[in-house]
């Protein structure tokens, strides 16, 4: 698999006009984007907008061959494969080097966008209204980007791609709620897969439930579903994995005569202290208090 330490290679492969600046380049594919196979991981950030016609454009684990306008956002070291790409309409990519924002406070701070973790089936799909407003942002990215760059023109481009994130960060959450009408409560569907978890006999046999497992089941990636539940809910997945586990804990205690040991084991705690803190995180009370009142 082929590694992009620099912009510059990356432009010198697909055949782009070498970039203004070593650590940003913007390319408009125009159409045909690729041909083959081409699978590769770079040292950079990639921002894109595309409405693809055919072939296949894919990161992590999945495949996009979404018609409509979408953005993908893709981080250093992720896998991505192009094979044969030819987009409806125009479209824009943008990369930019992690050295690009050293020293900036985006370095950091682009570690909240979860969107970068996230499936490319899970990208962000624009109602015309916010398609105006990432073209207008890239329009001004762009701007700096061919004039004759100067001590400015670092610091202008980054707000441009911050604000780019913010607005992707907005529309995420629209796309939330419309997800939620069209598809249903994920908060309802994660707590049914949670109670088949436990009335199967799993949480005996193969312990606590991950985050990871959760979202398998729903086929959704981890950060997305975090992100939904946390849209409907206010609460993380770890988080309501971790109330529901303590709920059930309650009634064994108060209804079977079990004791905490068994309890914790029933519920799939290798670690009885982990259980007993978590428990009394939960509840303010520890479980031998919880279990010894009226």
């Amino acid at each position: 698999m082929k590694h992009f330490k620099s912009i510059s290679e990356l432009h010198r492969h697909n055949g782009f006009a070498s970039p203004e600046n070593p650590l940003i380049s913007l390319v408009k594919c125009g159409g045909v984007c690729s041909s083959g196979q081409f699978e590769f991981t770079t040292d950079f950030f990639m921002v894109g907008f595309k409405k693809l016609k055919s072939g296949i454009f894919s990161y992590g684990k999945t495949k996009y061959d979404h018609q409509l306008g979408s953005m993908s956002f893709v981080k250093p070291r992720q896998v991505i494969a192009f094979k044969d790409l030819i987009f409806e309409e125009n479209d824009f990519l943008i990369f930019f080097h992690e050295d690009f924002l050293n020293g900036h406070p985006l370095f950091h701070d682009i570690k909240k966008y979860n969107y970068f973790n996230y499936e490319v089936n899970e990208a962000l799909h624009l109602s015309p209204k916010e398609e105006q407003v990432m073209w207008d942002l890239h329009d001004k990215i762009q701007m700096e980007y061919l004039n004759n760059q100067d001590e400015y023109s670092r610091e202008i481009m980054i707000g441009h791609i911050e604000s780019m994130l913010k607005y992707a960060q907005r529309y995420y959450k629209r796309q939330f709620i419309n997800r939620r009408e069209l598809s249903g409560n994920t908060t309802s569907r994660f707590h049914q897969v949670l109670t088949t978890y436990s009335e199967d006999g799993s949480l005996q046999q193969l312990g606590l439930p991950s985050v990871t497992f959760m979202a398998n089941q729903l086929n959704i990636s981890p950060h997305y579903l975090t992100d939904l539940l946390k849209q409907e809910t206010g609460k993380t997945a770890l988080d309501l994995i971790h109330i529901y586990l303590i709920a059930e804990a309650k009634n064994i205690l108060k209804g079977s005569g079990r004791n905490i040991t068994e309890t914790a084991a029933m519920l799939g705690f290798e670690n009885l202290p982990y259980f007993s803190r978590l428990f009394k995180r939960e509840t303010g009370l520890s479980p031998k208090k919880f279990q010894s009142q009226n």
